[in-house]
């Protein structure tokens, strides 16, 4: 249970990675998909702040995605080696993956949207903007993925039974 806390926590990290490199550095409208439609008409394109900036920011990026694969190879690796049942896979993939969306609307959609400025600070533009009042912009999205989840959890374990 431990390492799957643990691997919970990688994907957080990860998460976060992706959401400050793309926020702060890439800058790239095109990643703003998930963001409430208000504030996404508001961004606008930004020039490097200091040259390599974007490319930082797209390197940091493809990083964090390697950390949510590696995460998911050590998952199924150390649930193979330690003989999981079909049943503790899907726990563990269902843990790590309702840790990472708890994370990412108590701390992702509450606190840095609605609550810190972290978007203003990169986005002044989008300062003003109904959305960020409004926590539960994307309620129906969320709700969606947490009824996914026990269905992507399952397949996921049924990979790793024939995996076995």
């Amino acid at each position: 249970m431990l390492v799957t806390f643990l691997l919970a926590l990688a994907v957080i990290a990860a998460v976060m990675l992706m959401l400050f490199s793309a926020v702060a550095l890439v800058q790239d409208k095109r990643l703003f998909s998930t963001a409430p439609k208000d504030v996404q008409a508001a961004v606008q394109p930004k020039p490097e702040r200091f040259k390599g900036q974007h490319l930082i920011g797209w390197k940091l990026i493809f990083l964090s995605l390697l950390m949510i694969i590696c995460a998911a190879v050590i998952a199924v690796w150390d649930g193979v080696k330690n003989g999981f049942t079909f049943w503790q896979f899907f726990a563990r993939f269902l843990i790590i993956l309702y840790c990472y969306k708890a994370f990412d609307m108590v701390c992702f959609d509450w606190l840095l949207l609605t609550k810190s400025h972290f978007f203003q600070h990169y986005y002044p533009e989008t300062e003003g903007c109904e959305s960020y009042r409004k926590f539960g912009f994307n309620l129906r999205s969320q709700l969606i993925k947490l009824a996914v989840f026990p269905i992507v959890s399952a397949a996921a374990a049924g990979i790793c039974m024939l995996i076995k």
